[in-house]
């Protein structure tokens, strides 16, 4: 029984350094490592097609909902978006918006726009540059929006596209502390109306600061221009964002008009999910 054990315990030994040595012999395939990615606080009201630096896989649906009074009328917004990077750096975006109409208490009888599905937007985003000495990321974009008739015009007339829009942008972030973010997302929003094959540009420059809490919430202020015919607008959107869990967030927008316009304040909610 002896001699059973111990031969045994000899064939156990010579398994176990064979096997050590076959696995120091078998190529170890290397994980390839991700590129740099720096963390930004992303605007709530504009948000950027994908995360700046985004890797290849990430995801994220957002849902948002609306509300805004025009004096004569009220407003109601929505929107989908799927937003998915399809490469390192690469992000692609895929968002529907449409809009609601009621009468104020001040204008019971006035007339109102036809409510719609605005359109689709479709938009692509490639991060450039990601230095971690300058804790700064910069990106170039395009989105193209096709906008949508009226549903009475598509019934009388027959056309699903009233329009489109052709806005390249440009975006640059910069982490001033861990906790202090800073943000430019600017373009020219140029669109064309089919019928009358009118052109019309404006120039958007959305300029952000926020603070980010250890635990990733932020609040911050997004102040949204736009210059159209020498005319400038000026809404300031402050907002917070704040995080459920690891995969569900929500953001609370307000927005505050300082220029002269037909706007009112408004406000908006978005929904953020990460599959």
């Amino acid at each position: 029984m002896k001699k059973i054990f111990a031969l045994t315990a000899l064939v156990f030994a010579f398994c176990v350094a064979n096997a050590q040595s076959l696995s120091d012999t078998i190529p170890k395939t290397d994980v390839p490592k991700k590129p740099l990615k720096l963390s930004h606080a992303e605007p709530l009201y504009i948000d950027l097609i994908r995360d700046l630096g985004a890797c290849k896989g990430e995801r994220e649906l957002n849902l948002g909902f609306g509300i805004n009074n025009e004096k004569e009328y009220v407003t109601y917004s929505g929107f989908a978006e799927y937003e998915f990077a399809i490469a390192n750096r690469l992000g692609l975006e895929v968002e529907v918006p449409f809009e609601m109409y009621s009468h104020t208490n001040s204008h019971p009888q006035g007339s109102l726009p036809a409510n719609r599905v605005e359109g689709i937007k479709l938009a692509t985003q490639y991060t450039f540059l990601v230095s971690a000495k300058y804790q700064t990321s910069m990106a170039v974009g395009y989105i193209q929006e096709m906008e949508f008739s009226s549903l009475p015009d598509i019934d009388h007339h027959g056309k699903l596209f009233e329009g489109t829009v052709y806005n390249p942008i440009f975006i640059a972030a910069k982490r001033l502390t861990p906790h202090i973010h800073t943000l430019l997302y600017t373009g020219p929003m140029i669109r064309q109306t089919f019928e009358t094959n009118e052109w019309n540009t404006s120039l958007d420059v959305n300029a952000n600061l926020h603070y980010v809490f250890t635990n990733g919430n932020f609040a911050g202020l997004e102040t949204n221009m736009e210059f159209l015919d020498g005319k400038p607008s000026f809404v300031l959107h402050p907002q917070f964002k704040v995080a459920f869990s690891k995969k569900v967030s929500l953001g609370i927008v307000a927005g505050l008009p300082l220029s002269g316009n037909n706007h009112t304040i408004s406000g908006m909610t978005r929904m953020i999910w990460v599959p």
